[in-house]
């Protein structure tokens, strides 16, 4: 089992030739944009005697940028804590796979998004775009919790943002699409890519490992850290790109009620569906983010205070019911192990945050949004903008991103099963001691967890 799992090789060459690649594709293609670049900020700033350094893009998006970047290393790190003894896993694959993901996302977001004379052009804005990426990535990462060495994460990683930033272009520029907090882009497709892969993954002796695959009081308040800074930091996540004024105050705003009315219905459901009326953590750290999901299609629209709480509401409805009724459906009858529950969190909520801003586009008009229509909907500003068919090209985004999602996470996991990435086994998934170093004071312990019946009479022997 030591020679099968062993990581002395596959993930030191793997690391390495992966950076070596992207430090000399970096070198070959990507320069500073026009904010970033002394020579070019320098020389548009000479040519207007009213342009001064504070209108530099950094000023008006660099404090979202940091709180979408806690979200992506101490939010999602966290948040995956729960398993007993999976804690140096959940934060450092989390780790690893983030800092690969935003190097690779942020070729390939350039390489659809347009190049400029043969360069992709970086700045601010490109690192919320590259976080925003790695978001999904991290998303996927929840449902193979546990069951997948860094060496396949980091593969997962490579298909996934690349599939990502396709996606994101035919929504985006193709279909014109409004997804401003990533509903669709990032956590539909996140959520379904993730779902495909550990469906394909699947392991039928995985009740081997059931005793691990729990949580401890300490766990689950780790677990909570993450959930607290993701709910925290969520209104800057889904405003973090849009326009500047109105557009991204609204999204902000309607983002903080929606994640409000989100926690009250998760503390409501999670009591109601317990017959002792006891809370459930699961639901507490992972439900009551729902709101920030749903309402990130529609949250620069004029959702209204009331009509996001109403969206928040449902989101942590569905999610906690889903965590309850649903996750042991779909393990039993569609062989899908969520570790982490992502379709609770990310999938429904995810459909549910598409749905809604398919519908408030089809009911935006010139009368609720006077001039401030085309900057919300691009498409405004052509005079061929029509409501109903905006809304038609929102629910075509949703069905575009699911097919993408399913397609590729299938394809990838499959990928995946190749025997040669140092898989943990089924009798020894969600353990930490595999491929990490644990403390002395936990060595015994340890290797009892690690070590089969067998193996420890051999040793004891």
């Amino acid at each position: 089992m030591a020679e099968s799992t062993n990581m002395r090789l596959r993930l030191p060459l793997l690391c390495i030739i992966l950076e070596v690649i992207l430090i000399i594709l970096f070198g070959a293609l990507v320069e500073y944009n026009d904010d970033t670049h002394a020579k070019m900020w320098n020389a548009n700033k000479s040519h207007s005697a009213t342009r001064d350094d504070y209108e530099n893009e950094f000023y008006y998006r660099y404090p979202s940028f940091q709180d979408v970047h806690v979200m992506i290393f101490v939010g999602f790190g966290f948040l995956m804590t729960f398993l007993q003894r999976y804690g140096f896993s959940s934060v450092g694959f989390n780790f690893l796979i983030a800092a690969f993901s935003l190097q690779w996302a942020t070729l390939m977001q350039g390489f659809v998004h347009g190049m400029h004379h043969g360069k992709i052009h970086v700045g601010v804005t490109s690192m919320i775009n590259a976080d925003f990426c790695t978001g999904s990535v991290l998303i996927s990462f929840g449902a193979v919790l546990g069951k997948t060495s860094p060496v396949q994460l980091l593969v997962m990683a490579i298909f996934e943002v690349t599939l990502f930033a396709v996606n994101e272009f035919i929504l985006l520029s193709m279909l014109g699409a409004n997804d401003a907090g990533g509903s669709m882009t990032i956590h539909t497709f996140g959520a379904y890519f993730g779902l495909m892969v550990t469906r394909v993954l699947y392991r039928p002796n995985l009740d081997k490992s059931k005793h691990r695959n729990s949580s401890v009081y300490h766990s689950d308040l780790f677990a909570m850290i993450g959930t607290i800074y993701l709910w925290m930091f969520w209104p800057s996540f889904n405003s973090a790109i849009t326009n500047y004024g109105d557009p991204q105050h609204r999204t902000a705003l309607n983002t903080y009620y929606s994640l409000a009315a989100c926690t009250l219905a998760t503390f409501a459901f999670s009591a109601l569906v317990n017959p002792e009326g006891k809370l459930d953590m699961v639901h507490i750290q992972n439900a009551a983010l729902a709101g920030g999901v749903a309402v990130g299609t529609a949250g620069e629209m004029m959702l209204t205070p009331f009509g996001s709480m109403i969206v928040g509401f449902l989101a942590g409805t569905i999610s906690v019911l889903g965590y309850k009724y649903l996750t042991p459906v779909l393990e039993s009858k569609l062989k899908i192990q969520d570790t982490c529950g992502i379709h609770n969190l990310h999938g429904m909520p995810g459909v549910l945050g598409a749905v809604v801003g398919a519908v408030t586009s089809a009911l935006a008009s010139p009368g609720v949004y006077g001039h401030g229509l085309q900057r919300v909907f691009a498409d405004a500003e052509t005079g061929k903008w029509n409501p109903q068919s905006r809304g038609g090209f929102q629910a075509i985004s949703l069905a575009v991103t699911l097919g993408m999602a399913l397609f590729g996470g299938l394809v990838t996991g499959f990928i995946l099963k190749l025997p040669i990435y140092g898989a943990p086994p089924d009798t020894h998934c969600f353990e930490d001691g595999l491929y990490w170093e644990v403390p002395g004071e936990e060595e015994g312990h340890e290797l009892n967890e690690v070590a089969t019946p067998n193996e420890m009479e051999k040793l004891n022997s």
